[in-house]
């Protein structure tokens, strides 16, 4: 359990980490509203709780590994990076510009603190795949963390990946699934519906638990509850709400891939309190 003030600091960070990724978007007239706003709670808890990483030696062996499956969701993990210290706030207001670090989709050759590219959906848990058995053949003490979309798993790429880490038994993985309902095409239901998830991974042999999104003490027991777990992987099932934190953001498609604009972006820093 997190103490009383942990749980406040981490939802004082998610709120400011939410501030920039606003800002970063407006400012690059470009990017992903919806899913950044949806997934930085658990990536807050990721990086600010969880995670054994160093800013300052960003290639440490032993540190854990992130990979940000739903690539386009690239403002929250840069927001997390950035207040982090892996590289200078000021950085954020490059977001999508040429020739800056901080592309529309995460670039390892580019960014301190991005493990692998992603950018096409499905391929992220693949690659976590090669980290987590990588980990274990080098005999590192190191974890694997993973983002996925709901939408993303309509990917049979997806499936074949987790029917492999099953099979290998990499119990030092662990999945979360940004569960928000809506891809860019409108209800994940009616795309392609990939429900219901949590059996089907529990008959892949996964442990599977499910979690609200947006509550930074029950994300954190999750993450400790997979750390505990022996034998298999864990995937955990984040139930979110798109474009979370703004109320005329959430729950709309539409938002999927629209920055704010000026008035939006003011109304919405009203909102979260900071002018």
């Amino acid at each position: 359990m997190l103490a009383t003030e942990a749980v406040r600091e981490l939802e004082d960070t998610a709120r400011h980490l939410r501030v920039e990724i606003l800002k970063m978007l407006n400012t690059a007239k470009s990017g992903h509203t919806g899913g950044s706003l949806s997934a930085i709670d658990v990536l807050t808890v990721l990086f600010f709780h969880q995670m054994r990483h160093d800013p300052s030696n960003p290639r440490w062996e032993e540190r854990d590994r992130f990979v940000l499956s739903k690539g386009h969701a690239a403002p929250a993990l840069y927001a997390c990076l950035a207040q982090a210290g892996y590289f200078s706030r000021d950085d954020l207001k490059t977001l999508r510009r040429l020739g800056s670090h901080l592309q529309g989709h995460p670039d390892m050759n580019k960014t301190p603190g991005v493990e692998v590219c992603t950018g096409s959906l499905g391929q992220g848990l693949s690659q976590a795949v090669g980290l987590a058995l990588a980990a274990r053949l080098q005999g590192r003490s190191s974890r694997t963390y993973v983002l996925l979309g709901d939408g993303e798993v309509q990917e049979g790429q997806i499936w074949e990946a987790a029917m492999a880490a099953a099979h290998y038994g990499l119990d030092r993985l662990c999945v979360v699934l940004d569960a928000n309902a809506l891809q860019i095409d409108g209800e994940v239901a009616k795309v392609m519906n990939v429900a219901p998830l949590g059996p089907k991974f529990l008959a892949f042999n996964w442990q599977v638990l499910e979690v609200d999104g947006h509550d930074v003490q029950a994300i954190a027991r999750a993450f400790a509850e997979a750390e505990q777990t022996e034998g298999r992987p864990t995937m955990i099932i984040a139930r979110t709400v798109k474009g979370k934190g703004v109320p005329f953001f959430e729950h709309k498609a539409s938002y999927h891939g629209v920055p704010p604009s000026d008035d939006e972006l003011g109304r919405a820093l009203e909102h979260l309190g900071h002018s």
